[in-house]
């Protein structure tokens, strides 16, 4: 049964809902963190305002794909269920954060999993180019923002002396062939950095802590 242009802001809110707080991210926030190990304040501070500035540029875009009407009236995705099996067949990654979350936690395995799930989403966002003129502005500014997130956790890395001897080259990544895909894409790409940053920012608040 096809979905009405006019969408009601009740079941967007719900779209949104489901696709922030998936089962497999709340288990993972439940999880308590282990005793904190010495960062600079300097950098975790930094972090923590990059973090937060892409958090609210995503969930702008966001709200700009679920609530375009298009989202529902032409590409028909206002159905989650769809769009979680539809990210499975496209083939869309989550990056991990569990050595960030364990119970003693692994501050280098840490850093190198939050610098390689933003790598990961710079990736995501740049292949997700062409989604719509109106877009275009916005996903390259997100894009910019977690290269930048991710050159600042690298050269903590590096200040560490945890840094990998090379720098990661990016994997293969899906392929939008339609502008349905796109769209789809897009929304899904973006639930899924907000679900990586709300994580990595609970960890990086903890991290600051006194």
């Amino acid at each position: 049964m096809a979905v009405p242009a006019a969408q009601s802001p009740v079941k967007l809110m719900a779209l949104q809902l489901l696709l922030w707080h998936s089962a497999f991210w709340t288990v993972h926030e439940a999880t308590p963190l282990g005793p904190a190990s010495s960062l600079p304040q300097s950098f975790l501070l930094k972090c923590l305002e990059q973090a937060r500035k892409i958090q609210s540029d995503g969930t702008a875009l966001q709200e700009r794909l679920v609530s375009d009407r298009r989202t529902c009236a032409t590409f028909k995705l206002c159905h989650p269920e769809e769009l979680v099996l539809l990210g499975h067949s496209l083939g869309i990654p989550r990056a991990p954060l569990g050595s960030c979350t364990s119970q003693a936690l692994q501050l280098t395995g840490c850093l190198r999993q939050l610098h390689g799930g933003l790598f990961l989403y710079q990736g995501l966002l740049q292949a997700l180019g062409g989604i719509s003129p109106e877009l275009a502005t916005a996903l390259d500014g997100l894009r910019l923002d977690v290269a930048d997130f991710a050159t600042t956790v690298w050269h903590q890395m590096e200040d560490l002396g945890v840094a990998p001897t090379l720098q990661p080259t990016q994997s293969a990544l899906p392929t939008f062939a339609s502008a349905f895909q796109r769209r789809a894409g897009g929304v899904l790409v973006a639930s899924h950095l907000q679900s990586f940053l709300e994580l990595a920012h609970r960890v990086l608040r903890y991290l600051a802590q006194p």
